[in-house]
């Protein structure tokens, strides 16, 4: 009996020499398994009291728990130390001098489609234009038929429109707003729609099949093509500036009559010809004209009294000359590197 209470002196005041000077957590791991382990110094003497008489291992017994218990605790208390170092030690690099100015949050801008809508926006509302809006999921009466489209008209095909029914698409021009204002509101009517519109194109630099337009309408008497003129000239001096020439050509639409086609000289070269503009000097940026007898008198509205004139501005387009993009999926690929530059900017 004295052999063992010599050998657990001895063996408590070694593990407790080692626990003192210890700092790191994985050595006192392998410490502890030294110790209480399976085959640790502990369970050894254990073992060995095999050899004693059977009226001193009861004894011999408590005296090794006493030890096992002891030094249960003081590895507790070591790894709790060790611990609590540890995190002292992350807090004081993690420590933030509070006296220092904040960082600089970065600020969202509008995307250069929204800035150029809301110009045009402004611009007709000063000329008195109320906004409406329409369905992006149209009938093929309010997107075709109310709007004098033949139905053997190319823009009909499959190859063409979005069909979800045979009589479901997506709308392929904000003009069906158009009939669905003329047949609910009486004249005089000064109204623009702006909004998505969906056609089969190829994706390239200058198509997509999604892509947005603004459809202006005005409906009162007296109502001439000097009207149209009038107010298309004033929307492009104010988009390019008043150095800005605007020309109209003669077109055709199966909803006006007569139609143009409305063209800019080229902000980028200023009309000498350059890669933007084709080498023309022109850019063309909507198509406009007198609204047809029939999509009149079709919505209840008397051609006989009453005239009108449409147009349709392509907003992508509109912004890409405006904003001398060269690509217009730049405008829907969400780069932050090319939106950065218009919420630095503004407008």
């Amino acid at each position: 009996m004295v052999i063992l209470k010599e050998k657990l002196e001895q063996l408590r005041q070694q593990v407790l020499e080692q626990l003192n000077s210890m700092t790191d957590k994985k050595e006192l791991n392998e410490l502890r398994v030294k110790v209480m382990g399976k085959k640790g110094w502990l369970t050894e003497i254990l073992r060995g009291m095999g050899g004693l008489p059977a009226e001193e291992r009861p004894k011999a017994g408590q005296l090794v728990n006493h030890l096992r218990q002891e030094l249960e605790e003081k590895f507790d208390e070591v790894e709790s130390g060790i611990s609590r170092l540890l995190k002292n030690a992350r807090l004081k690099d993690e420590t933030l001098d509070i006296t220092l100015p904040g960082k600089k949050h970065e600020l969202g801008g509008i995307h250069p489609l929204n800035s150029v809508l809301e110009e045009l926006i402004d611009i007709f509302a000063s000329m008195g234009f109320d906004i409406v809006e329409g369905p992006e999921v149209e009938t093929d009466y309010y997107n075709f038929e109310a709007l004098n489209v033949p139905e053997d008209h190319p823009a009909r095909d499959d190859q063409d429109t979005f069909y979800i029914t045979e009589n479901l698409l997506l709308r392929t021009q904000t003009s069906s707003a158009q009939i669905r204002t003329m047949k609910t509101q009486k004249p005089p009517i000064r109204m623009i729609c702006p909004g998505r519109v969906y056609r089969a194109d190829e994706v390239d630099a200058t198509h997509s099949p999604v892509f947005h337009q603004m459809e202006g309408l005005v409906v009162d008497k007296g109502i001439t093509m000097c009207d149209l003129k009038g107010v298309l000239e004033q929307f492009a001096k104010e988009i390019y500036g008043s150095q800005t020439k605007v020309r109209f050509r003669p077109s055709f639409f199966p909803f006006t009559e007569p139609s143009v086609e409305v063209d800019v000289s080229c902000s980028v070269c200023g009309g000498k010809g350059c890669r933007v503009c084709k080498g023309v000097g022109w850019i063309e940026i909507l198509g406009a004209g007198m609204v047809h007898p029939n999509v009149l008198s079709g919505c209840g509205i008397d051609p006989e009294v009453y005239s009108g004139f449409a147009f349709g501005i392509g907003l992508d387009r509109l912004t890409t000359t405006r904003h001398k993009i060269s690509d217009i999926r730049l405008l829907f690929e969400n780069d932050r590197r090319f939106l950065e530059q218009f919420s630095r900017c503004g407008r």
